[in-house]
């Protein structure tokens, strides 16, 4: 997401780590020590009640960062973030970022713009949440997931994609059911494989598209894969 001369800027200060699925990286209500920028594969935020209750708001892929919060001039977030596609990530202290961003204010507006691009994938699942089926909404993180990943074949199970979406097991085989069926997608055991994506995004419809096109405008990334623009 970043141009060669804002990369430049942080460069000193970045080293490289690689992450499993079910890694933790930002614990809700803990100072942010690291910012993470995925180069592969993909994170989830979470937002959690008092009680445990969960329910994920965002995904995070090549395009995006962790500690949005550090934009806003706040060291922690009340959300979780963690992997669910096993990832490679640039990783930079929180006290080098802000020093980073103090220093160059064309980064700075960089973030704030991608900022902007996730507030809108928030709002938009937001709405597909309470106005698409299953099948749409299934869909449509399937094809975020994919935008996000180097890879066809996709590690989530079910159970994963029960949480993730706040639907009952037994919907999604239903509806991972329906999508085969269509030849959109195969299933196996703890994965998913991507066979026709034009399939996928004609299930999704209007689900999908309107924060891919934010991306597009406010970061200047083009084309249907953003896991190849990073």
């Amino acid at each position: 997401m970043l141009t060669v001369e804002e990369f430049q800027e942080f460069l000193p200060h970045l080293s490289r780590a690689s992450y499993e699925q079910g890694a933790v990286l930002e614990r809700p209500g803990e100072p942010i020590a690291t910012v993470f920028l995925p180069e592969s594969g993909m994170l989830s935020v979470l937002a959690l009640t008092a009680l445990g209750t969960q329910a994920e708001v965002g995904i995070i892929g090549p395009e995006g960062m962790t500690g949005l919060a550090l934009l806003h001039g706040v060291d922690r977030s009340p959300n979780l973030t963690m992997v669910q596609i096993p990832c490679r990530t640039l990783c930079i202290e929180a006290e080098a970022f802000r020093r980073a961003i103090a220093r160059n204010r064309s980064l700075h507006d960089r973030f704030l713009r991608y900022a902007q691009a996730f507030a809108i994938q928030v709002a938009q699942g937001s709405l597909c949440n309470g106005r698409f089926t299953i099948e749409a909404r299934l869909a449509r993180w399937l094809l975020m997931c994919h935008d996000r990943a180097d890879r066809e074949d996709l590690p989530l199970t079910h159970e994963l994609l029960s949480a993730m979406l706040g639907v009952r097991r037994a919907g999604i085989t239903t509806t991972l059911r329906v999508l085969e069926n269509a030849g959109a997608l195969k299933t196996r055991r703890g994965g998913i494989g991507i066979r026709d994506r034009t399939i996928l995004a004609e299930i999704a419809g209007e689900a999908y598209g309107v924060p891919e096109a934010e991306y597009e405008r406010v970061l200047g990334m083009t084309g249907p894969v953003l896991a190849n623009l990073a």
